[in-house]
């Protein structure tokens, strides 16, 4: 079985890094509170406490900046087909979702701020199962495809 055609935006990756170093700082100062926490009970040992600390943020950092952002992108594959929409991604386990059209309830686009600032969206495509979502399309693209799914599922529902 093929790859669905279409990738998303790479701009999405600088998304994600903005995301990583967010979830970062938030990490790094968990980390310096709880060595904050350890230096006022007066462990001992406790460089090694520290050591392990500066550790799990650094790794941390390192993979949720630099290289899960890179994986997800490399992985995230997309298709608009008449009768249904494929979807490919993951980071260490590859999903691929078919939704056919006659079961599309309803699409919606959003951004956030970040995603604003580098001309992004999300499409969230809603069945009454769940909602799949094709983050980091230009704005362009999404409104496209918001409305030719749009399009396509009215078709498919008047076809039943």
């Amino acid at each position: 079985m093929k790859d669905p055609q279409n990738q998303i935006s790479r701009r999405g990756l600088t998304v994600w890094r903005i995301h990583g170093w967010i979830e970062s700082i938030i990490v790094w100062l968990i980390c310096i509170g709880i060595g904050v926490g350890i230096h006022y009970l007066h462990v001992s040992f406790d460089y090694w406490i520290y050591a392990g600390l500066a550790m799990v943020a650094v790794l941390f950092t390192i993979c949720f900046v630099y290289a899960f952002p890179k994986i997800r992108w490399h992985h995230w594959r997309y298709e608009v087909r008449e009768e249904e929409i494929e979807l490919k991604y993951g980071l260490f386990v590859i999903e691929r979702v078919l939704v056919p059209m006659i079961r599309v309830q309803h699409v919606n686009m959003t951004q956030g701020p970040i995603l604003k600032k580098y001309h992004l969206a999300e499409i969230s495509i809603s069945t009454a199962a769940t909602v799949h979502k094709i983050p980091a399309l230009t704005e362009e693209e999404a409104e496209e495809l918001r409305m030719k799914i749009s399009t396509l599922a009215r078709v498919a529902e008047d076809d039943v």
